[in-house]
């Protein structure tokens, strides 16, 4: 229940028990309790404790997952180990840092319409705007050669897959380890501007191979399959609101509201990493043994009117709320304002050069993706003029 939606909206049977327990167990066969998180305090409580909570990935061996598939990285470690890597990473995204990508997102956002406009017949917006466009931003953040980025595409799509099994996702992750492994074995030999390159010169031998592999591959997890995702969904809007389409194409400040809204409603990340409960801790009233495993339903939360009224509806005039699409706490999303920023060059740019750009088909058929952690479109086919 927690992946699966029904077109743009999660089932209603995810409110209904939101409503009715926001912290329930989920019949799982692992002979451990596992708990899902559906309401926002609720999430935003396991989110923000750390202390209490750990994300250390060997805790999935009592789920029968093996340590050795640990994809390591801020996602999977907690503190101490967590602060040190995030304290490295995080000059890399402060928001001056993050400046200079603005003109390489105007251009590569430009190159796409053009690639776009070029075409005949009925477009793609997965394969030629929504994909390309977090692919080339993370090949240039992180120093990746342009012509290797078809490698890392296919293997970020794999890894969110549960449908095709734990054990497919988990081979993926080890074969974007194994492939970023060679990007910084060649990077430690000669460092360049991205990411990587910045990394070594400034820490050395600070941190190792395996942790700037790791540290990279959750660059890649979380800012290019989400990015994606958004693109193709936040576009689907659009075409289905020719007024919000309207008012970004006439409105230059409309945009950071639309795409804050986007964010809370989409929730394109379904469920956080689980959490495992360090001692006996209450949420919610209910009462999470330790050693229990916690799953929070971001996009349960994100449509909880504890965050104000009406949150299951899409409303492009909201004032931006605390969403929890990013996550929360030490976790939260470090790559947060790079995704604000392509998305907000994006949108506009996209109905400003196609005004009359619409669905190739109907609307019900087009196909969604069915259990994966983040969801999105497997194709939306448009035509242009």
């Amino acid at each position: 229940m927690p992946l699966t939606r029904t077109g743009l909206d999660p089932v209603p049977e995810l409110a209904q028990l939101r409503e009715r327990e926001p912290v329930s167990r989920l019949p799982l066969p692992f002979g451990v309790n596992v708990w899902l998180v559906t309401g926002y305090q609720e999430s935003k409580a396991v989110l923000g404790d750390a202390k209490r909570f750990s994300n250390d990935f060997t805790n999935l061996e009592r789920l029968g997952i093996a340590a050795a598939n640990n994809p390591g990285g801020l996602g999977f470690t907690d503190p101490p180990d967590h602060t040190r890597l995030r304290r490295l990473l995080t000059p890399e995204f402060t928001m001056r840092r993050l400046a200079r990508l603005t003109p390489e997102i105007t251009a590569i956002v430009e190159q796409r319409l053009d690639a776009m406009a070029a075409a005949t017949g009925p477009v793609d917006v997965v394969q030629e705007f929504a994909m390309p466009i977090p692919s080339l931003v993370i090949s240039e953040l992180l120093g990746v050669p342009y012509d290797e980025r078809g490698d890392f595409q296919q293997l970020s799509v794999a890894r969110f897959d549960l449908f095709s099994g734990v054990d497919a996702s988990l081979g993926a992750m080890s074969e974007s380890l194994a492939y970023l492994h060679e990007v910084v074995r060649r990077q430690r030999e000669s460092p360049g501007d991205g990411l990587l390159g910045a990394l070594i010169k400034e820490h050395g031998d600070e941190i190792t191979d395996r942790e700037l592999a790791e540290l990279a591959d959750g660059v890649l997890t979380g800012g290019f399959e989400t990015t994606a995702s958004m693109l193709a969904l936040g576009t689907l809007v659009l075409l289905q609101d020719p007024a919000a389409a309207r008012r970004l194409r006439e409105e230059d400040d409309a945009v950071t509201g639309f795409v804050e809204e986007l964010l809370r409603y989409l929730t394109v990340v379904q469920v956080a990493f689980p959490r495992f409960a360090r001692e006996d801790v209450e949420i919610g009233g209910t009462t999470i043994a330790k050693g229990d495993v916690v799953v929070c339903s971001l996009s349960g939360a994100n449509r909880d009117d504890a965050l104000g009224p009406g949150m299951e509806q899409l409303d492009l005039e909201r004032h931006p709320t605390s969403h929890l699409a990013f996550g929360h706490g030490v976790h939260r999303c470090i790559g947060a304002e790079l995704a604000r920023m392509e998305l907000r060059q994006a949108y506009p740019a996209l109905v400003r050069r196609f005004p009359n750009i619409r669905l190739a088909i109907a609307p019900e058929d087009l196909e969604f993706r069915r259990a994966s952690i983040v969801y999105g479109l497997e194709s939306l086919p448009v035509l242009l003029d």
